[in-house]
């Protein structure tokens, strides 16, 4: 008999629920974090899909269509080319601009744009809001440069606040600024306009979504857009008490914004890429002291709130699984990109955890050297269930016969026996 796409829906949802529950599920889930790979499987151009909304989403619902994954990731062009072009984006370069054969490639703190100096510390700390108003904004974004311009934003409390900023907003580089803001918001609206009619559209065929929406680790969103990886690693010994009071300030923003994300997606699962916190970049004394517990406490937070941390381990994690394993059981997913073995043994009475073959192995293997790897992620990392079928990284490129064998042989092996 031949399943609705509500019994689908259903059937797919709990399949993965179960997984991250630490349940055993009637077979391996398949979930994977799409990153242009159905982009360039459709035939479209990089340099489309970042300004042709329609041919993304297209792209983006074929490969689902295709595949049949258990849930479908977010959507492959996180925000149009055309609102970067009006803002005047100088913190990422993009297909079409600057970055014509790949995906995004952020631009680094202090290389193209002015970093935080370390003595904005107490400036951000004290009111974040207007610092990145009057000094974050004005240097990643070319045409909201004269909001530097604008008296401190705290001075609108009195009653007269307002007229004070009326002489400033009304000057021609202020008017300008907000004439792009206002061009860029008109776009993007566009923009999600057309993403969310897809989103609707891949719910009805029964694929619910993996994840909709995401969050930072508070020391990576400072050195991410602040003071970028030199400075945030050089704070850990040189200015180590304003960097955790700057995290501190951080993390409820955090969880406040997962929740937000969750409730106008209406998607409980909430994923954070960890960016500065793999191996090489400090040590596990470091990680202890300056990374992991205010990336916990927003883990917990999100906990609290009823929704699922769908937690991105970038790089090399194998002296951090320890750490990482002070979680609730059966409350967090973990991606791991390497030694996901490993990972097993130590998360995985604790852990969801989600991979797949290297990169390198879906992109220049064979579709019988996945079938292979694929097995032994099976009888390893899902035996007893608490393992879901993905890639090791967010998907960029991969032989699409491979792609094939991945799925088909997931679906035909994966099934746990009652």
């Amino acid at each position: 008999m031949v399943k609705t796409p509500e019994e689908l829906y259903k059937e797919r949802e709990k399949r993965v629920v179960d997984a991250i529950s630490l349940k055993v599920p009637d077979r391996v889930p398949i979930a994977l974090i799409d990153n242009f790979y159905s982009i360039k499987y459709a035939g479209v151009t990089l340099e489309e899909a970042m300004t042709d909304y329609e041919k993304a989403c297209a792209a983006w619902k074929k490969v689902q269509a295709y595949f049949e994954w258990d849930m479908f990731s977010y959507i492959p062009v996180t925000v149009s080319g055309k609102v970067f072009d009006y803002l005047g984006s100088r913190q990422l370069k993009w297909p079409g601009h600057g970055s014509n054969k790949t995906q995004y490639q952020f631009v680094e703190p202090g290389t193209e744009y002015e970093a935080m100096p370390a003595e904005d510390y107490d400036w951000f700390i004290d009111d974040p809001s207007d610092y990145i108003i009057r000094r974050h904004w004005p240097r990643v974004y070319g045409v909201l440069e004269p909001f530097k311009n604008l008296p401190p934003i705290h001075n609108m409390v009195s009653h007269f606040g307002l007229f004070d900023m009326l002489p400033n907003m009304g000057t021609p580089e202020i008017s300008n600024a907000f004439e792009s803001l206002l061009k860029a918001g008109r776009e993007y609206v566009k923009w999600l306009n057309v993403n969310l009619q897809s989103i609707q559209e891949l719910i009805k065929m029964g694929f619910p979504p993996y994840y909709l929406g995401f969050t930072q680790c508070p020391f990576d969103f400072i050195a991410d857009y602040l003071r970028g990886t030199k400075g945030a690693l050089t704070d850990m010994s040189r200015n180590p008490d304003k960097l955790k009071k700057a995290q501190e300030k951080i993390v409820p923003w955090m969880i406040d914004y997962g929740e937000w994300m969750a409730k106008i997606t209406y998607c409980p699962r909430i994923v954070l890429f960890l960016h500065k916190g793999a191996g090489g970049f400090m040590s596990n004394q470091q990680y202890e002291e300056f990374y992991w517990p205010y990336l916990r406490k927003v883990i917990m937070g999100l906990i609290d709130r009823g929704l699922t941390p769908l937690v991105n381990t970038q790089g090399i994690y194998t002296d951090r699984f320890q750490i990482i394993s002070d979680v609730p059981k059966g409350k967090v997913l973990y991606q791991v990109e390497s030694d996901i073995f490993k990972a097993k043994e130590i998360l995985g009475d604790t852990a969801c955890l989600t991979g797949g073959p290297p990169a390198s192995l879906l992109n220049v293997g064979s579709p019988q050297e996945v079938k292979d790897y694929c097995k032994k992620l099976i009888d390893v990392v899902g035996e007893g269930g608490g393992f879901i079928m993905g890639s090791a990284f967010p998907l960029v490129t991969a032989k699409d016969e491979n792609m094939r064998a991945l799925t088909d042989f997931t679906r035909e092996y994966g099934i746990y026996k009652k």
